[in-house]
């Protein structure tokens, strides 16, 4: 799928960056398996588990067994606790950023200083929902002066495919709530 085709959205996620020197290689496909921490496979591994678990509950829903499908929230909401807490152990606050947008091809976030395009970088971004961190390398395309610093727009170059699909889900899910609070606020007035 061409990049372009994918949307984003402006929410704030936490974001490690850690440039590299100019210069650096990527590593191939495996080295860069090898190298994600467990932390972020678990969670991928748990968010995949999470859809099929919502297919199971709705088909319980509709068999009208209430206490199970109690029983499961309460469960997934534990594991998902746990799962928060332990992708919190994996965020450096040195290399600390929030992002302005993000979406399956790019993300942007504010910096301090700039960052020339073209510049790699290593980059762990901690998704609310699903509760996930994706690790990654990405390359700056621009760094946008502003009052505030840079934008700095960060192109994907080494993304898991599951990874992707997460930052798919988790742009749909913000993409929803927005809709579903404009159709609120719409609702008010």
């Amino acid at each position: 799928m061409d990049p372009q085709e994918y949307f984003t959205v402006h929410h704030k996620l936490t974001v490690n960056i850690e440039p590299l020197p100019s210069g650096f290689t990527l590593p191939d496909q495996m080295t860069f398996t090898a190298e994600i921490p467990a932390p972020f496979i678990v969670a991928s591994e748990f968010s995949q588990l999470d859809s099929l678990t919502e297919n199971a509950m709705n088909d319980l829903r509709n068999s009208d067994f209430k206490h199970v499908i109690h029983l499961l929230d309460n469960q997934n909401s534990k594991l998902n606790l746990l799962l928060t807490f332990m992708l919190a152990q994996q965020d450096d606050e040195s290399s600390r950023h929030y992002t302005t947008s993000f979406g399956a091809s790019q993300f942007s976030y504010q910096s301090a200083s700039e960052i020339p395009a073209g510049t790699l970088a290593r980059a762990k971004l901690f998704l609310d929902h699903p509760p996930a961190a994706i690790y990654c390398y990405a390359e700056a395309t621009e760094c946008i002066p502003n009052e505030h610093g840079f934008e700095v727009i960060m192109k994907y170059i080494m993304l898991r495919e599951q990874d992707q699909d997460l930052l798919i889900r988790a742009a749909l899910y913000q993409q929803q709530k927005l809709l579903r609070q404009r159709s609120l606020n719409r609702e008010n007035q």
